[in-house]
């Protein structure tokens, strides 16, 4: 996307008084760019996912993560596409029949994304370039950069908070604004093994996927009915035993202690 935005003189934003809200009637928001790879369309999946899937994880503040989406932040001047940000505090559209509901106009939402993600594909992103300036110049107040090919160094993983107006490097990666941590995992992911970039919370605990809370669920309900099962069977191997051991008294006419047949019926 390269096309800018012409102003208008008719509305104004309610959240910037001072910002004349842009005409985006001939606006183009959606390009129909498709991702560029396989690692990076389930790596956006599995930073989207889990924020929604997870019960209550921002305490009832209203959030939108989104993937490949967007981001118009200034008049005149083209929008950035993360490949993730997340913002919260913000109402996410009901109605995506109106254009202005179908992207991310920063004067519509009242402020830009609290936390972008860039993964890296090649070398002409320039994740370390422009975009750091222009995400720090947008407000984001956490921008990450993963680099699972490392394509940009060693590094697989670059964090920055914004100080003053400049991001700084992150000494670890938790975001205390945002009340989440972020995390290299190995694991399986839509049965693909390899290292990924996953939330997690403070402990360092990932932030589970809707498909790894069903799977934790069924094994806790397998584990409860074995648990019930062996008791079962512990319970059945104890009467045989009373039984036995009323057989062999009634063999050797011994009167069964008082209760021990009560026990028996039971």
């Amino acid at each position: 996307m390269t096309q800018s935005l012409s102003t208008s003189t008719d509305a104004v934003s309610p959240e910037y008084p001072d910002l004349v809200v842009p005409d985006i009637s001939d606006l183009v928001i959606e390009d129909d760019t498709p991702v560029d790879n396989l690692i990076s369309e389930k790596q956006q999946r599995l930073l989207t996912e889990p924020l929604y899937s997870a019960q209550d994880l921002f305490k009832g503040r209203s959030f939108l993560a989104s993937a490949n989406v967007g981001v118009f932040y200034a008049l005149r001047r083209p929008p950035l596409v993360p490949d993730v940000f997340l913002s919260l505090n913000v109402e996410p559209p009901q109605d995506f029949k109106e254009k202005k509901n179908r992207t991310y106009f920063v004067w519509e939402f009242g402020k830009p994304p609290d936390v972008v993600i860039e993964i890296v594909s090649n070398k002409e992103g320039n994740e370390l370039g422009y975009k750091l300036t222009n995400y720090a110049q947008m407000g984001v107040t956490y921008y990450i950069v993963y680099d699972p090919l490392q394509q940009l160094g060693q590094k697989l993983l670059y964090a920055f908070g914004l100080r003053e107006g400049q991001y700084l490097e992150l000494e670890r990666l938790w975001l205390p604004q945002v009340g989440l941590g972020l995390t290299l995992w190995q694991g399986a992911f839509e049965e693909v093994q390899g290292e990924w970039l996953r939330w997690c919370d403070e402990t360092g605990a990932v932030i589970t996927t809707g498909a790894e809370r069903a799977e934790q669920e069924h094994q806790r309900a397998e584990q409860e009915h074995q648990r019930a099962e062996q008791e079962h069977q512990r319970a059945e191997a104890a009467e045989r035993r009373v039984a036995e051991l009323l057989q062999q008294m009634q063999t050797m006419n011994i009167q069964p202690i008082a209760g021990l047949d009560e026990a028996s019926e039971r």
